[in-house]
């Protein structure tokens, strides 16, 4: 049987990195399309710019705000009038995967330059595509992973905390995904099950989170790059990028999608839904004692626990029902549970966490 593993091309992480930006993207392209997020355009064009200056042309393209399939039109029609040799993405999760798709789509090398670390999305090869309202609209597996990914750990210490707690949601589903696949058989994002080293991975990034967690979240109210954050930087994004591609992924991000149906959602982060998927998913197994365990971590480290913390006040069972029906249609990533789920078994998972 073959199994399998990948990574990105590189991956830098330190206060600062971001001024190696130009000479990194020299070595791909002398013209790049740099495109920013549009929360991070007013205090990231400058650096972006001052780093790129005497190394390459680069063209500065505001992220509209959805990873949706006209967004990366505009940036792939962007890239070509530029003549981009390379692609790139700077801010949070939607704006790099757009970044991600378009370098695809142009056959170009892509650069991640992650400005928070709410999500593993940087060092994947996997861009979730929205509809411009806003719901989930398909998970678009890529060729290659990026090339590069610089992690400046002094402008993500900038951010708001809520963005690292959601960064250690989405990594917390890892071991957890992870592992059910391993029980299962499920093939990875390669289409294969995974190496040993994928589980051992996914289980480094689970106990660096647990470890570290609420010490990385007060260094970053402190905005200081401390010893705890650079753990849970490298945690949430590269070994929790590593651990659900080459591991796997399962019930935590498919009732993630399905909680994605409620337009009650839409203002909470990707990694604050995946908690609660989480949680969902070890009710689903009836791990009582792991999900009591979880769910004490999910409050120190201020994940949400109850359906109420991600917006939804009047859990319904016409609302239970849609998340239920996203969550297990057919070819769903639910089914590499080692279990079968119905979207019965999910209505009473959620039920719980009302």
């Amino acid at each position: 049987m073959v199994k399998g593993v990948r990574f990105p091309g590189r991956y830098l992480q330190g206060p600062g990195i971001l001024d190696r930006l130009g000479v990194e993207a020299m070595a791909f392209a002398p013209h790049a399309l740099v495109v920013l997020d549009k929360g991070v355009v007013a205090f990231l064009r400058e650096p972006v710019e001052t780093a790129m200056r005497g190394h390459v042309e680069a063209q500065i393209f505001e992220h509209g705000g959805e990873c949706s399939e006209s967004e990366i039109r505009r940036m792939v029609e962007a890239a070509r009038a530029h003549g981009a040799g390379v692609i790139v993405g700077a801010g949070g999760g939607k704006a790099i995967d757009t970044a991600k798709a378009a370098a695809r789509d142009c056959a170009l090398p892509v650069i991640v330059v992650p400005t928070i670390a709410a999500s593993d999305a940087p060092c994947s090869a996997l861009a979730v595509v929205y509809n411009d309202d806003g719901t989930v609209a398909y998970d678009s597996f890529l060729p290659r992973n990026p090339d590069l990914v610089l992690a400046d750990t002094a402008i993500i210490a900038n951010s708001p905390a809520r963005f690292l707690a959601a960064g250690i949601g989405d990594a917390l589903a890892t071991f957890y995904e992870a592992e059910s696949c391993r029980q299962s058989g499920a093939h990875n994002c390669l289409g294969m099950p995974g190496l040993p080293l994928a589980f051992t991975v996914a289980s480094s990034c689970r106990d660096a989170i647990f470890a570290f967690g609420a010490d990385a979240l007060a260094e970053c109210d402190a905005k200081t790059a401390g010893p705890a954050l650079e753990r849970v930087v490298e945690a949430n994004i590269l070994l929790s990028g590593i651990g659900f591609e080459s591991g796997g992924v399962a019930a935590a991000h498919a009732i993630h999608h399905g909680l994605c149906e409620l337009e009650d959602v839409h203002h909470h982060l990707h990694g604050e839904k995946v908690a609660i998927g989480v949680l969902a998913g070890l009710k689903l197994h009836k791990e009582e004692a792991e999900l009591a365990r979880v769910r004490a971590f999910c409050e120190s480290v201020r994940l949400p626990v109850r359906l109420r913390d991600i917006g939804i006040k009047d859990a319904t069972e016409e609302k239970l029902q849609t998340i239920a029906a996203r969550a297990c249609r057919s070819g769903e990533i639910i089914h590499n549970e080692p279990i079968p789920v119905t979207p019965a078994m999910v209505v009473e998972a959620l039920t719980a966490l009302i």
